[in-house]
């Protein structure tokens, strides 16, 4: 019953994250997540049909991954060579049709040969009739599902994880299928149809489904191009079910253990996998952590885990790229790679201006303000030129009236120049207007500080090299 139930939340889930607007978001989730939580799936997949592939007597397979590996190498001596043939002869007949005759499904053609094989010289092994019983043809009656509080409270975030991979697989699934045939699709429509689909087939008694790459491709590749081929997929499924459905408690469990091999080596992308490590650490290690997660832990907590660390990883690049450098007095700067520019060429006496690049964030604020205290000033004027300072937030603001506040105490005036609209706004709204001088750019800078605001005094040149020596390039 609380199959049912998740998947009636799955199918809610996606709806919401369809209509709002969510689709566009999706393409925010880092690909390495997505590649090493997709191989930790196919992992655990390949995993859970060995025991069917080799016939293993084993009555209670663990679910973990390890508990499950352990009792099938104890269970070795228990191998069914009738049912190896069978799930050797699948792979062997998948393989080769996807290469000889692609426009023909090679598991298809396994399933109805080992059926027929099975059935007409009765081998001793496990079908979905001994193992599941018959399956009805009638069709289930439908019927809404009440979750009370408790079973939703225990079910909504693994849902709403699971609904969000689900999302992603599908809508890169739309992507692809974009690519193949010049098509455009549309990413939130897609989650709110399919999380409607979900709904209903919850009602109906069935499971959360998502669109797969494998299954695209393969349908454009054998002349698909339009919506039409998912409603005949579904009306095929249908007849089987209504006129076939007695036939299908033949078909060997070997045999699905082979084309699930199958659709798990392809759903792996090894190539990609592996292609990850010739990128950078922070790349390998979100790929590495979700997918151990995943094949060793739980799905929702390697989703969870993996997009902290990528999130953090991403913050820490971004804090490493905001730059304090170079400086720049009536002395000149020491850096040979750096030609003073027009406005630079007059800097009154006892001013140092400091150029600040990249966004002044959470992530890069303490880095530049410790950078700054430790460094000290002990000039007259100080000007921040923050014309390459894309965004600040609510903490860059904080460092940066803390500086202020610090340079007030030693009796050198900070000015801003060069601020952008969007960072001089927020700056206004916080005040900081109030404690300090904000210019357009560095000649008004430099003009405010000429009309009466200077001493006229020299900087010391020991102290600007000793200023140069320490400032973050």
């Amino acid at each position: 019953m609380n199959c049912n139930k998740f998947a009636f939340l799955f199918g809610i889930s996606q709806c919401f994250m369809g209509l709002l607007k969510f689709g566009k978001l999706i393409k925010y989730f880092p690909y390495t997540l997505i590649v090493g939580f997709t191989t930790g799936i196919a992992v655990i997949i390949f995993s859970a049909q060995v025991r069917d592939f080799f016939g293993l007597r084993i009555d209670d397979l663990p679910a973990d991954f390890v508990g499950k590996w352990e009792a099938m190498m104890l269970g070795l001596n228990s191998i069914n060579f009738y049912a190896a043939g069978i799930g050797v002869f699948t792979i062997i007949l998948i393989l080769l049709f996807s290469r000889k005759f692609s426009r023909i499904p090679g598991s298809l053609v396994a399933i109805i040969l080992t059926t027929l094989v099975v059935y007409y010289l009765d081998f001793p092994v496990e079908t979905v009739g001994s193992r599941f019983g018959s399956i009805s043809p009638t069709i289930p009656v439908p019927r809404f599902y009440w979750v009370d509080y408790e079973t939703f409270k225990n079910l909504l975030q693994p849902a709403m994880a699971i609904a969000a991979l689900g999302a992603i697989e599908s809508l890169l699934s739309a992507v692809v299928a974009d690519g193949m045939i010049g098509g455009n699709h549309r990413s939130n429509m897609e989650l709110v149809a399919q999380g409607g689909a979900n709904i209903f087939s919850a009602m109906f008694g069935g499971i959360p489904a998502t669109g797969a790459i494998a299954r695209t491709v393969t349908n454009i590749k054998n002349g698909a191009s339009t919506p039409v081929s998912g409603i005949i997929h579904a009306f095929t499924l249908l007849i089987i079910l209504i006129v076939a459905s007695p036939l299908t408690a033949y078909i060997p469990l070997a045999c699905l253990a082979g084309v699930l091999m199958v659709v798990a080596y392809n759903m792996s992308e090894l190539k990609i996998f592996f292609s990850i490590f010739k990128t950078s650490r922070s790349d390998i290690a979100v790929l590495l952590t979700t997918f151990l997660i995943t094949v060793f832990f739980d799905l929702v907590i390697a989703i969870e885990v993996g997009m902290g660390l990528a999130a953090f990883l991403f913050l820490k690049r971004m804090s490493e790229s905001v730059e304090l450098g170079p400086v720049f007095s009536r002395n000149g700067s020491r850096n040979d790679d750096i030609t003073f520019e027009e406005e630079l060429k007059d800097i009154p006496g006892d001013t140092i201006i400091y150029e600040i690049s990249g966004p002044l964030f959470f992530g890069a604020a303490q880095r530049f303000y410790d950078t700054m205290k430790s460094i000290g000033i002990h000039q007259k004027n100080l000007v921040l030129r923050m014309r390459y300072v894309s965004m600040i937030d609510a903490t860059g603001v904080k460092r940066l009236k803390e500086l202020i506040m610090l340079m007030k105490s030693q009796n050198t005036e900070v000015v801003l120049s060069g601020v952008n609209e969007r960072v001089r706004e927020i700056l206004i709204k916080s005040g900081l207007d109030r404690e300090t001088i904000i210019k357009s750019n560095i000649e008004e800078a430099l003009n405010y500080i000429r009309l009466g605001k200077i001493t006229g005094d020299e900087p010391d040149p020991a102290r600007l090299r000793e200023l140069q020596d320490n400032v973050i390039q």
